[in-house]
C-alpha cells in the first residue's frame, strides 16, 4: 500500500507533553492547521506555535468540567469522514465539517493514578472519554487519517513526514491504527482490572489481559519455536524491572528461570542473612543462607555443583566482588541481584557470555497477585502461592519434638520446597540444602534421588558422608506411603516437615517414631506443577 495523503489539519490533544513542542513546531513549519484543547492548546501557544483552540473551531465551549469538549460532528465528522466517497465528501461540505488528517492524542493518566493508589472518585475523573473516542473513529478510518497515541512515535511521524512531502503512506497509517486499538484495549483492560478489584471480584466473569511486548526472543524453549517476552499486570521487581548490565541477549529459558530464582530467593529478608539461589531448569540445586553472599553461595553451591553448571544465580543482597570473584570460577548463564557494586561489575565484565541483571529491588513473596497457564482453548489461572508459616501453624505429631535448630532448618526446607517442582523433597542442614528431588513421579523417588546426588556431591569433595547426614527433609505435600519418609531416615535425616492430610498418616507418623524422628505437619500444601 503506497497511498500517500497529505496531512493539512491536525488535532493533538495530549496528557504527556513530553515532545509535543517539538511536534507542533515542526506541523507548523509544514503549513499545517493545529487544533488542540486545554493545556495541550495552552502549551503551544506558549511556545510561539499557531493553534486553534477545539472550541473555536466547533462553535461549542467545553461543558461539565471538560468532560464534553472533542465529542462534537466537526470532530468526528472531520476524523470519519472517508475521502473517497463522495457521498461523505458532500455532507462534509454541508455541514461546514472539515477533514481531520492527523490525531494526536494519548489518554488520561488512568493508569498511574491507581498505581499510586488515589481514592475512588479520582481514579473515576481519570477516565478518559474523549481521547478513546477520537483515537477509536481516526484508526478505523485509517484509510484517510494517521493516529499517533504514543510519544515514542513522534519521531516516526516526523521522519515520514519528512519523506513523503509533508504526507503519511497507508502502510505508516495502517501500523498507527494498529497500535491505536491496542493502546484502547490495554486502557479499557485497566479500567476493568480496577473496577473487579474494587467490587472484590477475584476472578470476573470477563477476563481483560494487556501487556507490552518489551522484545522479541531469538526462540521460545527450543529453537523451532518462536517468543516473545512481554511486561503488564501488576508492578513486580525482577526480570521485568531488570537492568541487563552485561552479556548476550536473554533467552526464553534464561528468563523464566531467572524468574524463578530471584522469586525463591525474595522469601529469605536480606536484613535477616544473606542469601543464595541457583536454579537449573526452573528448579534450585542449591539454597543457602549465610553471614555474607560469599559464605551463602559457597554452601549452595556444595550442594549440587554439577548440576550448577550453567544455571542461574539470584542473590539477595548487593552483589560484591568477593562473591563475584567466586561465581565467576564456573560457568554461568545469569546473575540477578536487586544490585552490584563496581568491583563485582569489573570482575564479571570478564565474562562476556555472563549476563548480570539488577532488578532495583526483590519481589514481595507475600504480595497477592495471580499465575496463568494456557491450556488448549483457554486459561487456568490461580493466586500467587504467597501461603506462610508462623511458628503457631505448626503442629509436632512424633514423640520426639525438634530442636530449636531442626526447627529452623525445617521452615528453612518448607519455604524452598515451594519452589521446587512436584514431587518435591528437601534436604536441609545449618540452613543450607543438603539436596534437592524434583519433578519426580513417585514422593519416595524424590527422596532417594536427592539422597544419591548428595552422595555423589559428597564423594565429588572428597567428604566422609553426604550433607544429608544429620539433615531434616521437607516434603511439598503429604507422604501417602511410610516408605518415602523411610528413604529420607536412610539419607539421614533427623527431622521431617510435610502438610499431613493423608489416610495414612498415623502410619507415617509411626515409621518416624519408630526412627526417632520428629514430624512436623503444617497443613498447607505447596505442590508446583
Amino acid at each position: 500500500m503506497t497511498n500517500s495523503l497529505p496531512i493539512r489539519r491536525a488535532l493533538v490533544s495530549v496528557s504527556d507533553k513530553s515532545g509535543l513542542v517539538e511536534l507542533g513546531r515542526f506541523l507548523a513549519a509544514g503549513k499545517v492547521e493545529i487544533l488542540s484543547t486545554g493545556g495541550s492548546a495552552k502549551a503551544l501557544a506558549a511556545a510561539g506555535i499557531a493553534v486553534k483552540e477545539v472550541a473555536d473551531y466547533t462553535g461549542s465551549p467545553e461543558m461539565l468540567d471538560g468532560r464534553v469538549k472533542t465529542l462534537h460532528p466537526k470532530i468526528h465528522g472531520g476524523l470519519l469522514g472517508r475521502r473517497d466517497r463522495p457521498e461523505h465528501r458532500e455532507a462534509m461540505e454541508r455541514h461546514d465539517i472539515g477533514a481531520i488528517d492527523l490525531l494526536v492524542v494519548n489518554l488520561y493518566p488512568f493508569e498511574a493514578t491507581v498505581a499510586k493508589g488515589a481514592p475512588f472518585e479520582e481514579c473515576i475523573e481519570n477516565i478518559d472519554i474523549g481521547g478513546p473516542a477520537m483515537i477509536r473513529s481516526a484508526a478505523k478510518n485509517h484509510s484517510g487519517v494517521a493516529v499517533v497515541v504514543d510519544t515514542g512515535d513522534y519521531a516516526a511521524l516526523m521522519r515520514e513526514m519528512a519523506e513523503t512531502g509533508g504526507a503519511t503512506s497507508a502502510d505508516f497509517r495502517r501500523s498507527l491504527a494498529a497500535k491505536a486499538y491496542a493502546r484502547t484495549a490495554a486502557y479499557d483492560a485497566a479500567i476493568a482490572r480496577w473496577f473487579a478489584t474494587a467490587l472484590g471480584e477475584t476472578f470476573p466473569e470477563r477476563l481483560v489481559l494487556a501487556a507490552t511486548r518489551s522484545e522479541v526472543l531469538r526462540y521460545g524453549e527450543n529453537p523451532h519455536q518462536s517468543a516473545a517476552f512481554y511486561i503488564g499486570g501488576e508492578a513486580r521487581p525482577g526480570v521485568a524491572t531488570a537492568h541487563q548490565v552485561q552479556g548476550k541477549a536473554l533467552s526464553y529459558n534464561n528468563l523464566n528461570d531467572t524468574d524463578a530464582a530471584i522469586e525463591l530467593v525474595a522469601e529469605f529478608p536480606p536484613a535477616e542473612s544473606a542469601a543464595v539461589a541457583i536454579i537449573k531448569h526452573a528448579n534450585p540445586c542449591g539454597v543457602a543462607r549465610g553471614t555474607s553472599l560469599a559464605e551463602a553461595y559457597e554452601r549452595a553451591l556444595a550442594c549440587d555443583p554439577v548440576s550448577a553448571f550453567g544455571g542461574v544465580i539470584a542473590l539477595n543482597r548487593r552483589l560484591d566482588g568477593q562473591t563475584a570473584r567466586l561465581i565467576a570460577k564456573i560457568f554461568t548463564e545469569v546473575i540477578v541481584a536487586p544490585d552490584a557494586d563496581e568491583e563485582a561489575k569489573t570482575i564479571l565484565a570478564a565474562k562476556k557470555n555472563l549476563r548480570l541483571l539488577l532488578t532495583g529491588g526483590l519481589p514481595d513473596p507475600a504480595a497477592e497477585g495471580f499465575v496463568f497457564r494456557a491450556l488448549a482453548g483457554g486459561f487456568l489461572v490461580q493466586t500467587r502461592d504467597n501461603g506462610r508459616l508462623a511458628a503457631s501453624d505448626l503442629k509436632v505429631v512424633t514423640k520426639r519434638s525438634p530442636s530449636a535448630a531442626e526447627l529452623a532448618d525445617l521452615r528453612f526446607a518448607f519455604t524452598i520446597a515451594k519452589h521446587v517442582k512436584s514431587n518435591a523433597i528437601v534436604y536441609v542442614k545449618a540452613g543450607a540444602t543438603a539436596a534437592i528431588g524434583a519433578g519426580q513421579m513417585s514422593r519416595v523417588d524424590a527422596a532417594r534421588i536427592a539422597a544419591r546426588k548428595a552422595e555423589d556431591a559428597a564423594a565429588a569433595a572428597g567428604l566422609p558422608e553426604p550433607l544429608t547426614r544429620g539433615s531434616v527433609v521437607a516434603s511439598d505435600a503429604f507422604f501417602p506411603f511410610a516408605d518415602g519418609l523411610l528413604a529420607a531416615v536412610e539419607a539421614g535425616a533427623t527431622a521431617v516437615i510435610q502438610p499431613g492430610g493423608s489416610l495414612r498418616d498415623a502410619e507415617v507418623i509411626a515409621a518416624a517414631d519408630e526412627a526417632g524422628l520428629a514430624m512436623v505437619l503444617t497443613g498447607m500444601r505447596h505442590f508446583r506443577h
